[in-house]
């Protein structure tokens, strides 16, 4: 309690953690700034891995509804971030169980992310275009990716984890993570260059 003064005193933000917290102990406004923070990245990261918006859309929300049933029981093991993409993680593994894989969707079919990359460049169509044409490039490129390396990828990519969070959140050791990171990385790029070649 001290430590959550100290930094709203220095002006600081206040950590995930401390946020959760305060959300353990009545603070709805603690929950409103963590959904601020982390929902872009955590709605990308479920749609990037069930493919359909809709479908992304009741998995986010099953996701936050977790996170909300189980503010009594938290505990600081971990940083937030961590605890927050192992229980999406799990959402989207629940949702494979029930229904079949559907193909990641274009940026085309992202209204929200086409804004997110035309916004700042408005006034340039040339830029524009071709920030979409590049991150349609990636997207295609992720799409054939592995599971296990797309999810990886993804996790490091919106969820900023570290190789020791992935490994934890999935299940698996820090080298199988740094190695599926790895072979993402490089397949992404070879998909980018092979698209642009053929372009």
């Amino acid at each position: 309690m001290l430590r959550a003064r100290l930094t709203l005193v220095t002006g600081e933000p206040v950590s995930d953690e401390q946020l959760m917290l305060s959300y353990r102990d009545g603070n709805a406004a603690a929950f409103d700034e963590l959904y601020g923070r982390h929902r872009g990245g955590v709605f990308r990261y479920v749609l990037r891995q069930v493919g359909l918006r809709s479908a992304a859309e009741e998995v986010f929300q099953e996701i936050w509804t977790n996170i909300i049933s189980s503010r009594a029981r938290y505990r600081v093991e971990a940083r937030f971030a961590t605890f927050l993409y192992h229980v999406a993680h799990n959402c989207v593994i629940d949702h494979f169980r029930r229904k079949t894989p559907l193909h990641l969707i274009s940026l085309d079919d992202d209204p929200e992310e086409a804004h997110q990359v035309a916004g700042p460049d408005r006034d340039q169509p040339e830029r524009a275009v071709a920030l979409r044409q590049s991150a349609a490039k990636l997207l295609n490129a992720l799409a054939l990716l592995p599971p296990e390396q797309r999810e990886v990828f993804l996790l490091h990519e919106e969820g900023g984890l570290t190789l020791e969070e992935i490994a934890a959140v999935t299940g698996t050791g820090r080298e199988t993570a740094k190695s599926r990171l790895r072979y993402a990385l490089a397949r992404l790029r070879e998909g980018i260059e092979h698209e642009a070649d053929v372009a």
